[in-house]
């Protein structure tokens, strides 16, 4: 038996808010909040140390002022980084956080967390177990929780350590097999990017049960399509927009949030 998907609101921000903040850091999680988000979604990925942290690259380059591949850098040399320099004066010096700061962050601000498994090939099932184990720690702390990856050896380690915690399998494209996948992974929700989706796929994934969510949407106009073609939730870099398009289209707004 698969485990009950969690309520989700027609837009997540996508690892935190992109667009406005810098990418996966606890400012980036601090502006969804006040732009109207009740979810956000980010990444985790593990260092040298097995320390699970949040970023979404293997590399530190492109969104820190340091260089190298995560998983050969203990967390005290990557805590050293400054995550937020890069994208404007106002977040410089903000760090890479841990995974248990992450959680606690969300949880303190009223976020649900879509907890997305990063990890080197072959690593999906330590990623995962690793996961676990700050949920663990956290345990009657944390907020409302779904686990989603492209990884299927991560799900399916998180689905023996964790089998209560919903999950998500991420597609960049459905395939034909989805269901099988899906069922075999005891999976509560199904995530694709939104290119590849149309008003009949969407349909039949809904009529299997399956909560729908897209990424990476930031134009108003798609987002509300892909709502009203039965999609529950978008992720966004510029959640704002998406929220002041449903604002404005409250039948929209309701379908949304009613998947």
């Amino acid at each position: 038996m698969r485990p009950v998907a969690p309520h989700l609101p027609p837009v997540i921000g996508h690892r935190g808010a992109a667009a406005h903040a810098p990418e996966n850091t606890l400012a980036g999680f601090r502006t969804a909040r006040t732009l109207g988000c009740t979810w956000i979604e980010f990444d985790v990925r593990l260092t040298a140390d097995g320390a699970p942290i949040v970023c979404h690259d293997d590399r530190l380059d492109r969104t820190t002022n340091l260089r190298g591949r995560i998983s050969r850098l203990p967390l005290s040399e990557i805590r050293c980084a400054d995550a937020g320099g890069w994208f404007g004066d106002d977040f410089a010096g903000e760090p890479v956080p841990t995974l248990g700061e992450a959680l606690i962050a969300c949880r303190d601000r009223g976020l649900g967390a879509n907890v997305e498994i990063k990890a080197d090939r072959g690593y999906g099932p330590a990623a995962a177990a690793a996961v676990v184990a700050a949920f663990d720690r956290l345990a009657g702390r944390l907020p409302p929780l779904l686990l989603s990856s492209f990884l299927r050896d991560a799900l399916a380690e998180a689905a023996v350590l964790a089998p209560s915690v919903p999950r998500g399998m991420l597609f960049r494209k459905i395939p034909r097999n989805w269901r099988k996948i899906a069922g075999q992974l005891g999976c509560a929700t199904i995530h694709a990017g939104q290119d590849a989706l149309s008003a009949p796929l969407v349909a039949e994934i809904r009529a299997h049960g399956y909560p729908l969510l897209a990424y990476t949407v930031n134009d108003a106009a798609r987002a509300l399509q892909l709502l009203d073609w039965g999609v529950t939730s978008v992720f966004s870099d510029a959640p704002d927009i998406i929220v002041a398009a449903l604002a404005m289209d409250m039948p929209g707004a309701r379908r949304g949030a009613l998947r």
